[in-house]
């Protein structure tokens, strides 16, 4: 999108409006249009901005961003991939206790009760 041209539109409608005025407003206009460029140009872009994030906002799955090639935005979708899962066991850790022989068998009887599997068999190294 060219910004280029909204602005230029805007400033010769404000000097179409100035010629109501006569020719002290159509000066005033003219010494202002430096002002208003920069003004509009900035609003313009808070605008695009936030048309992007309302259309984020209803994709299911990506969103819009905004971005500046010089003075002209674009926008732009972003697809994003929808996080997989975590399985069950994703907070699951393995670690090595040496126990004493009873305690393991108390450790295997309860976890058994509870039906839950424990794992209590010692690598060797």
């Amino acid at each position: 999108m060219q910004m280029s041209e909204f602005i230029e539109a805007l400033q010769a409608d404000l000097r179409e409006l100035a010629q109501i005025g006569g020719e002290e407003l159509v000066q005033a206009t003219e010494r202002l249009g430096g002002a208003v460029k920069q003004s509009a140009t900035l609003r313009l872009i808070d605008a695009l901005t936030q048309v992007a994030l309302d259309l984020s906002n209803q994709l299911p799955n990506g969103h819009v961003e905004i971005r500046l090639a010089g003075q002209d935005p674009q926008l732009l979708y972003v697809e994003e991939q929808p996080a997989e899962p975590v399985a069950e066991d994703g907070m699951a850790a393995r670690i090595s206790l040496r126990l004493p022989e009873s305690l393991k068998a108390a450790i295997e009887a309860a976890a058994e009760n509870e039906g839950v599997s424990v794992n209590t068999g010692f690598a060797q190294s």
